[in-house]
């Protein structure tokens, strides 16, 4: 099944507002598995970035004046997303914002139901606890570092991570066996992803009394038990 984890930058909270906007970063999964495709687009918001939104991600004027209208890009992004499931964290504030531009754009929008809302993911399985995707990323353990400013992309591939610990955890053996590209039918090659190591290995959770207690059970049970005979 094919999934795209999306994340959109913007001028403010509210498009009613005239808030627009401006980035968008987008991570292809394929069966749970990203494949190594991804969608970047930084905006012109036709209109001046707030001076919270610039400390926030990084943004200026001058950076985003000679970027395109989403009205030119509105339709390389829908034919990058095509029909599939979307992951969004917070999905109802990128949806608003989304669907403000692509009818402002004149292109058709996105039902809200199409979106998969991590938040309300984390919520449910850790109720009482923080949601944000920070506190996420510690919880899981995953490195995010190198999240000093919010980027759009950065951010999706971020969360691409959190929702397959969400959705109960990686299978990289679903990938194990391939090469490390796998050639598609107009020749151009296709990544495929690889699972990186644990920067710290997991310590072991077996206490040293409980091997202890389990020697001293399979020794009282003789030769005879299972575990003898293994080893």
């Amino acid at each position: 099944m094919r999934e795209i984890v999306l994340d959109t930058e913007t001028t403010g909270f509210e498009p009613a507002e005239g808030h627009r906007i401006v980035e968008i970063g987008a991570v292809e999964l394929m069966n749970h598995l990203p494949t190594g495709r991804t969608y970047h687009q930084y905006i012109n918001p036709e209109r001046s970035m707030p001076k919270e939104a610039f400390e926030v991600h990084g943004l200026g004027d001058d950076f985003l004046r000679d970027k395109p209208v989403f009205a030119s890009i509105g339709r390389a992004f829908l034919d990058f997303i095509a029909d599939a499931p979307l992951v969004i964290h917070n999905a109802a504030f990128d949806m608003k914002f989304l669907n403000h531009e692509l009818s402002r754009a004149g292109l058709p929008t996105l039902p809200t139901a199409r979106a998969t809302d991590t938040l309300l993911i984390a919520r449910s399985k850790y109720p009482g606890s923080p949601a944000s995707l920070d506190a996420l990323c510690r919880r899981f353990n995953i490195d995010n570092s190198m999240r000093e400013k919010h980027g759009a992309l950065l951010d999706s591939e971020i969360l691409a991570e959190v929702y397959l610990e969400l959705v109960g955890g990686r299978q990289p053996d679903l990938v194990l066996g391939g090469a490390a590209a796998n050639p598609r039918p107009n020749g151009q090659a296709e990544i495929v992803w690889r699972p990186k190591p644990r920067p710290v290995p997991l310590a072991p959770r077996i206490m040293a009394d409980e091997i202890a207690a389990h020697e001293a059970m399979v020794a009282k049970l003789g030769d005879a038990a299972i575990w003898s005979k293994r080893g």
